[in-house]
């Protein structure tokens, strides 16, 4: 079955950075459209970037310019490089995969598969 398993997160001081990780299973990676979202305390669960299976990315304005997500469909590994975080990006990261092509790619109702998440903590 699709399995999709997080790591990298942690707690860190703005200005730091982090690189989270998402290990694909069970399908093939390569043909799927990869996401990561994140739900902050209290929030709903939001898209903050994605690619799809030609390499197009797609990001969330309040990402955009800090955040990078990579795909290496060698390793079945979605990447999510994040710098200059902020205390405002304090959540649950969560990978998400569809098999195929999304039109809306920030939407979490795109995807229907989903790792159980990875918490980032950036402290003032």
């Amino acid at each position: 079955q699709v399995q999709l398993v997080e790591s990298g997160g942690g707690s860190v001081q703005a200005g730091g950075s982090l690189r989270l990780s998402c290990v694909g299973s069970g399908f093939t990676y390569s043909t799927y459209s990869m996401a990561w979202f994140r739900q902050p305390p209290g929030k709903e669960r939001e898209g903050v970037a994605t690619i799809d299976s030609a390499g197009r990315t797609t990001y969330a304005d309040s990402v955009k310019g800090r955040f990078t997500i990579s795909s290496d469909n060698a390793k079945n590994t979605l990447y999510l490089q994040m710098n200059s975080l902020k205390p405002e990006d304090t959540a649950m990261y969560y990978c998400a995969a569809y098999p195929g092509p999304v039109v809306n790619a920030l939407a979490a109702w795109e995807y229907n598969y989903w790792g159980r998440g990875t918490q980032v903590t950036v402290s003032s």
